[in-house]
């Protein structure tokens, strides 16, 4: 649906009019609904060559437009009619329904189960029968052969309902009596623009408090830096170090953009769970109701491991109450679910079936029409499981009356969830502002959601339930044909392309059964159902895109389709967008994150401004990428002749390259990086050459490795680096060690042994939940002395409480990826598009492990007054190709080439960096 808000006009089809609902609706039964809908094409020719035969004359497809005026609303309806027959009575108008229920069928029932089949029937009349009409066609007048006043015919409309499995079929014809499926379908649509209507009204008189109430040092100018980079470039890439406050910025550029009318709703998505809540917890002390406690409270928790005194986060007294922001938090589909398993089949579950008939008189619209209501998962699922409706339909329901959506990439980045936010009613994504918080993980979860695997034994698995249910014999000997494939497969790190073909065959060939064949979903468990799934959904993937995948068997019987890289897909997903701002701590290097992203066709550069540029301006760095296409050089003097000639054939006016330029401009990112003053001299770094930690080498400096940890362990002793008392955060004793492996960590620590046997050494077990994590680093920065963390894993990039509380670490190498045959695909694709052999490398090796690194040690300084001594372990980080890929904060320090600058380096008194 389009709708101009101000002009009260809106456009739609007849289809999506007499479907519309603001509440649950059917989701058109996924891929099982492919069947019915072969079947509806079949039974339509059918009918149309009955109805040639018949009537000569008969016209078919035929295209309608007209307009409705309700409650000072124009919509403009068009639409197809499935068959015209004119004649001097009148015209008679015939739709086509394919239904699989058995016919004929009592009359009742039939307008009681397809009420929409009715009310699109009954638009076609209206708009036939007065396509400009200032008041909508009465019913009552359809079907009536008589001329009007006027002298114009009158309309006659009939319904045609096909068995779909013999061919049966029903014909009713429109009756006055019709007219409320048309009239329901007129409040619902008015109902819904006048809701959109107020809420762009609640969001010009957003109030909201400021993110930060007393501004953290370098955060002063950060809005208006933001909003101005913003305006001259849609897509921003925002890099501020962890403990910067990102979320309260990016809310507060939100509602801002917001109350000014330049979007109708923000996304803001992040790869984890738990900075989602963090969003919601922020929004919600930034546009809470001022309280007689209001003084003094914390009005964001915009870090929850940032120690700030409630002085910097205190609301402002006598503030005006903040209008509410309608906020949704999208939960996982399954979180939602109160069934004891999950398994959506709409006619097996009590909270499914027949929701839409049931969903008027639940009172569950509150959701969407109070504000203020409740809307935490647990009072969703409380409300689901007391009106004997599914939670998740709540969420699908409410979700296009907010105005802030928050969740997981995968509702904009994965097609098989996306329908989600792209189908919900006047979702626009050119009026929708994309705000993607740890961006520095989209490219990697881009390309797993582009990628599957398949086993021999889950496949046997599903042809004994197939077996079980015994569908048609066709698809249970395709499935089996797949089982041997599968089973026959051996570790192979490309396939064979003989092999792939055959294995794209047998795919298309199942893809074309599993949504052809009506499966028993319920009989064959989530299971067996999912795994069918998978297959029709990376067809339709491996049809609509082009993505490069790696088609290989890590294991005997497995088959891994692997996507190399997904930047096609993110680059075109984000340009939809009206507005995209990717934020990270660790976008750097940022051509590499660019073209990760799908954002340059090249490798970019990014144009630095100067320290006297950036004065002029603003005291916040302000970078903007610029990305010049291979074939069009920033000068023109940088040609030769027969370069010139050619490129002058393609450019034939001073206007074509100002267009040019000018497009190149506007499909660059601009990049913005925030000012943090407190972080100037906070990091004392140390380069250490004594040692090549490279897989080949790095076993013959075992001892040099332990024998520097025990050191920095007495240089963090001694407390002669130790921050400032004042601080908020006490550092301890300990020394935090990074490694690139598990491997790696465990031979440091059994050379720990007999170096310094009396070291008390904790290495991160491998767990993901995040506060098992947090716990172990609390309990561990009490029992033990040194921390053994991995690089890349969620310890060294999402736990916070190192800061301030471990002044030295050491990174033992870079944290390159492991030598694979995914890695040495990617490398042979890069160089495939264009990269030299040093470019590909960088890409697809270097970047990845110095990013990790990078996230590592932004996390040792989050606040003002906090400070590291930091040893880089490895000769390779003094080597210009991985110390280029270093931050700023982290590329000066001093030089190690002997035991004995090693000690001056850990003897020597580093300056307290400023106070602010």
């Amino acid at each position: 649906m389009d709708f101009d808000l101000d002009k009260r006009t809106a456009a739609l089809s007849v289809g999506e009019f007499s479907a519309f609902i603001t509440g649950p609706r059917d989701s058109g039964g996924g891929f099982q609904g492919i069947w019915r809908a072969q079947l509806g094409t079949h039974w339509h020719n059918e009918l149309r060559a009955q109805a040639s035969a018949d009537t000569p004359s008969t016209e078919f497809e035929i295209p309608i437009t007209g307009q409705l005026y309700h409650h000072g609303w124009t919509l403009t309806l068009t639409g197809r009619i499935d068959q015209r027959l004119r004649s001097d009575a009148g015209t008679t108008l015939r739709e086509i329904k394919t239904v699989t229920r058995p016919l004929p069928a009592d009359e009742s029932e039939l307008r009681a189960d397809y009420p929409e089949y009715f009310a699109q029937l009954a638009a076609y009349a209206a708009i036939t029968h007065r396509p400009d009409a200032a008041v909508p066609a009465a019913v009552s007048e359809i079907g009536q052969r008589r001329p009007d006043r006027t002298g114009t015919p009158r309309v006659r409309a009939e319904l045609v309902f096909v068995e779909a499995s013999s061919g049966l079929a029903q014909t009713l014809t429109l009756t006055p009596a019709d007219e409320i499926f048309f009239r329901v379908q007129l409040e619902r649509v008015v109902e819904f623009l006048n809701l959109r209507l107020r809420a762009r009204e609640r969001l010009r008189h957003l109030s909201f408090r400021p993110a930060f109430a007393t501004p953290r040092p370098g955060q002063e100018t950060t809005q208006a830096d933001l909003t101005a980079t913003f305006e001259r470039q849609p897509l921003v890439l925002f890099e501020a170090p962890t403990g910067f406050g990102k979320t309260g910025v990016l809310l507060e550029f939100a509602l801002g953009q917001l109350r000014t009318g330049h979007f109708d709703r923000a996304l803001y998505l992040t790869s984890k769970s738990t900075g989602q809540l963090q969003v919601v917890r922020t929004l919600d002390a930034m546009t809470a109701a001022p309280t007689e406690k209001s003084h003094g409270m914390r009005t964001s928790s915009l870090d929850t491991t940032a120690s700030r005194p409630d002085s910097e986060l205190g609301t402002q007294n006598a503030e005006p109450a903040a209008t509410p922001v309608a906020v949704w938090h999208v939960r996982n589909k399954s979180e939602h679910c109160i069934n004891h398993s999950f398994h959506c089949v709409r006619e097996n579950c009590a909270y499914l079936d027949h929701v839409e008939t049931r969903w008027p008189q639940s009172g569950l619209a509150r959701f969407y029409l109070d504000e203020k209501h409740a809307r935490d998962l647990d009072t969703i699922r409380a409300a689901g499981r007391d009106a004997r409706i599914c939670p998740y339909e709540i969420t699908r329901a409410a979700l296009a009356f907010n105005d802030v959506w928050i969740g997981d990439y995968n509702y904009v980045f994965a097609p098989r969830n996306r329908g989600l936010f792209f189908e919900q009613p006047g979702f626009d994504a050119a009026r929708t502002l994309l705000l993607l918080d740890e961006a520095h993980n989209l490219p990697s979860r881009v390309a797993d959601v582009y990628s599957h695997a398949f086993t021999a034994s889950e496949a046997f698995a599903v042809r004994d339930e197939l077996n079980r249910t015994r569908p048609l014999a066709t698809l249970v000997n395709a499935w089996d044909h797949w089982c041997h494939l599968l089973s026959q497969l051996k570790p192979v790190d490309s396939l064979p392309l003989a092999d792939e073909d055959d294995a794209r065959h047998l795919l298309g060939e199942l893809a074309k059964l599993i949504a052809s064949v009506p499966l028993d979903l319920a009989a064959l468990g989530p299971v067996t159902a999912n795994l069918l799934w998978q297959i029709p959904s990376l067809v339709d993937e491996l049809s609509a895109s082009d993505l490069p995948r790696l088609w290989w068997c890590p294991r005997d019987g497995e088959l891994a389709l692997t996507c190399l890289d997904a930047a096609a897909a993110i680059g075109t997903t984000l340009r939809e967008f009206g507005g995209v701002v990717l934020a990270s701590a660790t976008l750097t290097p940022i051509d590499g994150f660019a073209a990760a992203c799908g954002l340059t066709e090249v490798e970019a550069s990014a144009r630095i401004a100067t320290r006297s540029e950036l004065n002029r301006g603003s005291t916040t760095a302000v970078q903007r990428a610029a990305v010049a296409p291979a074939a069009i050089p920033e000068r023109l003097g940088t040609l030769n002749k027969r370069d010139t000639r050619k490129l002058y054939r393609q450019l034939t006016s001073a206007t074509e390259l100002l267009r040019i330029e000018e497009a190149r401009d506007a499909a660059s990112p601009a990049l913005l990086r925030a000012h943090t003053p407190w972080r100037d001299g906070a990091y004392d770094i140390a380069f250490d050459a004594r040692v090549d930690t490279t897989f080949q080498h790095r076993s013959h400096h075992y001892a040099v490795t332990a024998s520097t940890i025990a050191a920095l362990h007495a240089s963090a002793a001694d407390g002669s680096f130790a921050i400032p008392s004042s601080s908020s955060a006490r550092s301890t004793a300990n020394v935090a060690v990074f490694f690139p492996s598990y491997a790696y960590a465990e031979a440091i620590r059994g050379a720990l042994v007999s170096i310094a046997p009396s070291l008390r050494v904790s290495l991160q077990p491998r767990v993901r939940d995040l506060a098992a994590q947090a716990a172990w680093v609390n309990e561990s920065l009490v029992n033990s002395e040194v921390l053994f963390l991995v690089l890349g894993s969620s310890f060294a990039e999402s736990i916070d409480a190192l800061g301030g509380r471990v002044s030295h670490a050491m990174v033992v190498g870079p944290a390159l990826p492991e030598v694979n045959p995914v890695q040495r695909a990617r490398l042979a694709e890069a160089s495939r598009v264009g990269l030299s052999r040093d470019a590909a490398f960088r890409r697809v090796y270097q970047i990845p492990g110095m990013t990790k690194v990078n996230q590592a040690l932004g996390r040792l300084v989050r606040a003002p007054g906090q400070r590291a001594r930091v040893l880089l372990h490895c000769r390779r980080f003094l080597e210009p190709s991985y110390a280029s890929l270093l931050a700023q904060d982290y590329q000066n320090g001093a030089k190690v080439f002997t035991d004995a600058d090693f000690a001056a380096w850990l003897a020597r008194r580093c300056a307290q960096p400023t106070a602010f």
